[in-house]
């Protein structure tokens, strides 16, 4: 059984379903659900380009959407962690539900 969230995080919480409605940015913090990965890697399998990446990568981070680790020369970016993977699986299996209109 889930609680209502206190009236102070409300704010806080519809920053981050703002932040996520954005598509590029869904598009990014989806792409780091499957593992970490580099900016270049994810500009290039979402065909843009490195500097908007980064851009977006640093409103999820500040958002604590997405942590990243360094490798080497290599920062790798992935979901921040489970709440955040587990909400956005749960969305995606929620819209991939066959539904009625009847009520």
């Amino acid at each position: 059984m889930h609680t209502s969230p206190p009236d102070a995080h409300l704010p806080q919480l519809a920053d981050l379903f703002h932040l996520l409605g954005d598509t590029t940015r869904l598009r990014i913090i989806v792409t780091c659900l499957q593992g970490p990965i580099a900016v270049g890697d994810l500009a290039a399998a979402l065909a843009l380009t490195p500097t908007l990446v980064s851009h977006h990568l640093r409103l999820l981070r500040a958002a604590r959407l997405v942590k990243f680790e360094r490798q080497g020369r290599h920062v790798l970016y992935s979901a921040a962690d489970r709440h955040v993977s587990d909400m956005l699986q749960d969305m995606i299996e929620h819209i991939a539900e066959p539904h009625s209109d009847v009520e």
